[in-house]
């Protein structure tokens, strides 16, 4: 993979906030969070790694009971102080996924939303994760699907055919690589494709194995919201992973 470029997401704090939050995404208030929420139920120490301004942990804290540990972790500064800003109980730290501040077995679960494709450091990031989860405590795993985020995929219009098609060229699947995306003008957010494998088999090396796997299609205010991906229902931009935290008590065999 290339070296990693220097790059910081305080430049777009205030570009997230606005266009992600408070509503106005429809794959957040249509499909992640709800998803986040069913992930966690139950869990009253819950760690939300990579929380930028909190909207997640907010949601949790609310629908929880008073004895409820929710804690966030940004290294973005920008997110962190909005996050703060609007607490409803839950605390936040600045703090980057590859040093946790947090004692070992310090949570039940442990999530990560759309975090990992913007980490170099994935097995560090990794090995913290579990490290802070106790044993058979739950990793809730999102993506942007690694199939999505290939370089150099994209749309294709064919309008040679008749009747014209569209569909999404994959690129190199099996390539890591860090490539980074114009989301509107003026904003170019780095990503860092890996397969599936490798954040499978990464996960795995440090205990935490896999339960279940999702691949959602996008939710209905999405699809009518953009119409590029109109013909895309059956595609699906999201991956959630649950994976639990391998017990020593507990047999392979």
């Amino acid at each position: 993979m290339n070296q990693p470029a220097q790059y910081s997401w305080e430049e777009h704090a205030q570009w997230w906030i606005d266009g992600f939050t408070g509503g106005v995404d429809p794959e957040y208030v249509e499909q992640i969070i709800p998803m986040a929420l069913r992930e966690l139920d139950g869990y009253a120490r819950v760690l939300d790694v990579g929380c930028g301004e909190g909207q997640i942990a907010r949601v949790l804290q609310s629908r929880t009971n008073i004895n409820s540990h929710i804690v966030g972790v940004d290294p973005t500064q920008g997110q962190v102080d909005v996050a703060i800003e609007r607490a409803v109980g839950e605390q936040y730290l600045r703090s980057g996924a590859d040093a946790l501040p947090f004692s070992s077995g310090s949570f039940d679960a442990v999530l990560a939303c759309l975090v990992f494709e913007h980490i170099d450091a994935l097995d560090e990031a990794v090995s913290e994760v579990a490290r802070v989860l106790r044993p058979g405590g739950r990793f809730s795993f999102f993506l942007n699907h690694p199939l999505l985020q290939t370089p150099n995929s994209g749309w294709i219009d064919d309008q040679i055919i008749d009747p014209p098609e569209q569909y999404w060229r994959i690129g190199s699947y099996l390539e890591e690589a860090i490539t980074f995306e114009e989301v509107e003008p003026g904003v170019r957010v780095r990503f860092l494709h890996r397969p599936l494998s490798r954040y499978v088999n990464t996960l795995t090396a440090h205990g935490l194995f896999l339960e279940a796997m999702f691949e959602p299609a996008p939710p209905p205010g999405f699809l009518a919201r953009s119409a590029d991906y109109a013909f895309a229902a059956s595609i699906p931009r999201l991956l959630c992973l649950r994976l639990c935290k391998f017990s020593t008590s507990h047999s392979l065999v």
